[in-house]
């Protein structure tokens, strides 16, 4: 698959916010002590079984997802609280196969510039309403993050960690080049999909970074 236009906003949030949202057996990973969250609007291209051309109806579509940051054992990864997509053949795939909380919501994603307008609007009864309506852009050339860095913690995750049907966790393994990361903007006009799984944002900026464009690979998930 494709990621294009992508948005990393990051917000710190108490640990004691995320830890009752998350398994048991998983540890709310930190940088220096601090647990964030992150809201990543993008979209989706390309995607498909490696080998194969995409299949047309869910080969492109836009996606948020919320997420914060976990560890089991040696292991770090990524723990997706809510994924909204605009292909419902998509949403129903990754239910089934990957048990991600994916919803199907209206989204637009509009270039104007170099500026992306991203708005998306929850229409999925499985989920709390929630919707985003943002505007953002890069604003410096690209750099890659230095190995250790914050940047690099948050962007560097190679599994996702999701529950299965009976509640234990899985894990699928993910491969890709360095971010290409951007120093970014947003101007955030609504943002409800934290405070659908319960979450208060702080009231400070977020940390901001673009990426344009970025190849992924996936496995199917695995239990150890």
């Amino acid at each position: 698959m494709r990621w294009l236009d992508l948005l990393f906003a990051h917000w710190p949030v108490p640990i004691e916010a995320l830890r009752s949202l998350i398994p048991s057996d998983l540890e709310v990973d930190t940088y220096d002590g601090q647990a964030w969250l992150g809201i990543v609007p993008f979209v989706m291209e390309d995607v498909g079984p490696r080998g194969l051309p995409a299949p047309p109806a869910s080969g492109a579509f836009a996606e948020v997802n919320v997420r914060t940051y976990v560890r089991r054992g040696d292991l770090a990864g990524v723990w997706f609280f809510s994924l909204d997509a605009a292909s419902r053949l998509a949403v129903e795939g990754a239910r089934r196969f990957f048990h991600l909380p994916y919803f199907s919501a209206a989204m637009s994603v509009v270039r104007d510039g170099d500026a992306i307008e991203y708005r998306s609007e929850r229409r999925d009864g499985r989920g709390r309403p929630a919707s985003l309506d943002m505007r953002y852009r890069p604003i410096d050339p690209v750099r890659f993050a230095e190995p250790g860095s914050l940047d690099a913690w948050l962007t560097d995750r190679w599994r996702v960690f999701e529950p299965d049907a009976s509640g234990r966790v899985l894990r699928t393994e993910i491969r890709h080049a360095p971010w290409p990361l951007q120093p970014a903007e947003a101007d955030i006009r609504v943002e409800s999909l934290a405070a659908a799984i319960g979450i208060e944002l702080p009231s400070v900026p977020p940390r901001l970074a673009y990426s344009a464009r970025l190849e992924v690979r996936g496995w199917w998930p695995r239990r150890d």
